[in-house]
């Protein structure tokens, strides 16, 4: 009752006529029962002839059973009303859900930068070592066919001989 208390006065007139509209069809509901059962006994003495009585209680009843599906259709109305209603007001609930799902998010997003760094230092290390193995290879090309020219290598990037003579 607190949290009625609590509610706008809109509301907590909203509420209380859910809470009527809930009584009432459970009333019809056990009225019509009852008085569908009271039917079905047969009484002994009657002024009408037991064919017309057997038709106005097969009428009656179905009446009073229409009675109470309309009353049972009335409560899921209701019942969907209220989900409305929670729905619609229940704004910690709501707030509750979008934070537990903006928690999860970020945990997401920080294993993804944690696998994200972790990839990048890899790369670096084995871009690191394909360098040096590039360059390395590249200078071991480099003097090998310096010396196959029977170059120097300081004198291969000039293109001259030890003995003066420009080769270019």
């Amino acid at each position: 009752m607190a949290q009625q208390r609590a509610l706008p006065q809109s509301k907590e007139t909203l509420l209380q006529s859910y809470n009527k509209r809930l009584k009432d069809d459970i009333k019809s509901i056990m009225d019509n029962f009852t008085e569908i059962i009271k039917t079905a006994k047969i009484e002994d003495e009657t002024q009408v002839s037991r064919a017309t009585q057997g038709e106005q209680d097969n009428y009656e009843m179905h009446v009073r059973a229409a009675n109470i599906v309309r009353a049972g259709e009335s409560l899921m109305k209701l019942v969907s009303d209220l989900k409305q209603f929670l729905i619609l007001n229940d704004f910690p609930s709501v707030n509750e859900a979008i934070d537990q799902r903006n928690q999860q998010l970020r945990a997401l997003q920080e294993e993804c930068d944690r696998k994200l760094i972790a990839l990048r230092d890899e790369i670096s290390i084995d871009l690191y070592e394909l360098e040096e193995e590039y360059y390395s290879s590249r200078n071991n090309l480099y003097l090998t066919l310096t010396k196959k020219k029977g170059l120097q290598p300081m004198e291969a990037r000039v293109g001259k001989r030890l003995d003066g003579v420009d080769q270019t």
